[in-house]
């Protein structure tokens, strides 16, 4: 058995803000089970979970990872970008087209 970090008990905050949803009743005794196996009750293992696929969600969202070969050029292209081409220049036309500038 793995031991589970709660994570959401490491927080400073009150638990007063909730969330409801339903679920089937093979997923609910999937997860009652393993809740318990962890030491955990229902609420507190759901939590954990759901903040855990968030966080790397937001993570896989929010960075990029470049290979060592694709380093060099990323910032040798931002060092000296090349000239824009007719297709960016129309596209960079049609979105100025569409802005409302305020």
């Amino acid at each position: 058995m793995h031991p589970v970090d709660n994570l959401t008990n490491e927080m400073d905050e009150r638990n007063d803000a909730r969330m409801h949803f339903r679920t089937k009743p093979r997923i609910k005794e999937v997860i009652h089970r393993a809740a318990a196996l962890s030491g955990l009750d229902d609420s507190a293992f759901a939590m954990n979970a759901a903040y855990r696929a968030a966080l790397e969600t937001i993570a896989a969202h929010e960075r990029t990872v470049l290979r060592p070969e694709d380093h060099a050029v990323f910032f040798a292209a931002l060092d000296e970008p090349p000239e824009p081409t007719r297709e960016l220049r129309a596209a960079l036309k049609r979105s100025r087209d569409r802005t409302v500038a305020k």
